[in-house]
């Protein structure tokens, strides 16, 4: 590990313990920051409720330390934004906002169009499938970004176990992105779960950064903001374990050839020659393999700041 690493790991690693509500909010209101919670959620009718009630009333009734809560639904078919609702959140579909850009599938697409439908000066992305969900998850990620006037993006690392195994989870993390990352930006090396969904940053930076429309989109964000702001301007937080519904293999594989076009494309801003994904399954009658191909997501979304309409709405 680069003693730069070593370094950045000493000085810019927390956990929630670190800093309490009552000094949290002291900075918030003492710097005037607004802080908005995006929940993006795809047919999560089972866990958002929970989420969107814990932070509701453990962050904006008991204390006001998040000012906006909003669940973005990219078309559940269940009764995901009723629960939602119901819970507290303010709830969004991803088709009306910027209604003149047809949407694409993917999670990285509906965090991109969030930042029209938010507007605190900071952002933290939860995802909408975590069980035992507690609030420290969103204030451990936004402590730093209201104390720390130098830091501007903010992951959580966590305990990721995988049925009753600990430590089992993020596979794609272990086989694909830490690899990468430790190869070819080796200044990310020290981040736990760089793949993961819930991480704080501030807008005058998300808004500067391209989004990959799909499951890159957290590999995207890291790498491009290592190189806009630097290392230094990177952290983490503990935030103790997290538990969420996990993807068979098949589905992992796909992801993992999204992140590793996510790369690849960072590396050398070209495209792939084929992005596509052949895996195989067992035929219905037990024999032989049937081949399945998939698209690999090759779509970004440009700097928020570059759409009209972002700057309008930020100018009004």
């Amino acid at each position: 590990m680069l003693e730069e690493v070593e370094r950045w790991l000493e000085l810019r690693s927390w956990t929630t313990a670190d800093r309490s509500l009552d000094r949290l909010v002291a900075a918030k209101t003492g710097r005037g920051h607004s802080v908005s919670v995006v929940l993006p959620a795809l047919d999560e009718e089972s866990t958002v409720g929970d989420i969107v009630a814990a932070i509701r009333h453990e962050l904006m009734e008991a204390v006001p330390l998040v000012d906006e809560l909003v669940v973005v639904d990219s078309g559940s078919k269940d009764r995901t934004a009723q629960v939602a609702t119901a819970a507290g959140a303010r709830v969004v579909h991803r088709d009306a906002v910027l209604p003149r850009i047809p949407a694409l599938r993917g999670k990285g697409e509906v965090l991109w169009r969030s930042l029209l439908v938010t507007s605190g000066d900071i952002v933290c992305f939860i995802d909408s499938d975590l069980r035992d969900f507690s609030a420290s998850f969103v204030s451990g990620i936004v402590g730093p970004l209201l104390t720390e006037p130098d830091v501007h993006f903010v992951k959580a690392m966590y305990d990721r176990p995988l049925g009753e195994a600990t430590g089992q989870g993020g596979r794609v993390t272990e086989l694909v992105a830490r690899p990468l990352l430790n190869l070819h930006w080796p200044q990310l090396a020290g981040f736990v779960q760089p793949l993961g969904g819930e991480y704080a940053v501030r807008r005058s930076l998300l808004e500067r950064l391209p989004f990959p429309v799909g499951y890159g989109v957290e590999l995207g964000l890291l790498v491009d903001s290592l190189h806009t702001v630097g290392l230094d301007a990177l952290a983490q937080v503990d935030v103790g374990v997290r538990k969420h519904r996990h993807q068979d293999g098949q589905a992992l594989g796909r992801m993992a050839a999204t992140i590793y076009r996510t790369a690849q494309q960072r590396l050398s801003r070209g495209t792939l020659v084929r992005p596509v994904l052949t895996q195989f399954e067992r035929g219905e009658d037990g024999y032989g393999f049937v081949p399945r191909t998939y698209a690999v997501d090759t779509e970004e979304r440009p700097p928020m700041c570059e759409i009209d309409e972002y700057a309008a709405r930020r100018a009004a």
